[in-house]
């Protein structure tokens, strides 16, 4: 399977928020690496990455680390939020573009 393979396996109802998602990975980090390494699309970029999964119930942007979605967090107090994950749930309502603080945060930041 690849990535185009696995988006088309997502419902309709998800469907543009998730490839808006991808999108706005690959405008702002067109040197990022996709591929399905996590059995979802994860993008990777010197050693970063961000991976973007399609739930029962919601999408999820995972990063692993909690600091990546501290400013996503005080932006979106009602999203549900993991560790390191973001669970976006079909109804929840906020601009896409609020996720490239979590995407930069993702693939910017220096590994520790």
């Amino acid at each position: 399977m690849d990535i185009n393979e696995y988006i088309c396996q997502i419902p309709q109802q998800r469907m543009e928020r998730f490839n808006a998602i991808i999108q706005l990975i690959k405008h702002h980090f067109p040197r990022a690496t996709a591929s399905l390494k996590y059995k979802m699309p994860t993008f990777e970029l010197n050693g970063l990455w961000i991976a973007v999964g399609n739930q029962k119930n919601y999408i999820s942007v995972y990063t692993c680390v909690a600091d990546h979605l501290t400013e996503f967090k005080l932006l979106h107090p009602q999203i549900k939020t993991g560790k390191g994950c973001i669970n976006i749930k079909d109804n929840d309502d906020f601009p896409i573009e609020d996720l490239l603080c979590v995407i930069n945060s993702a693939l910017s930041t220096t590994k520790k």
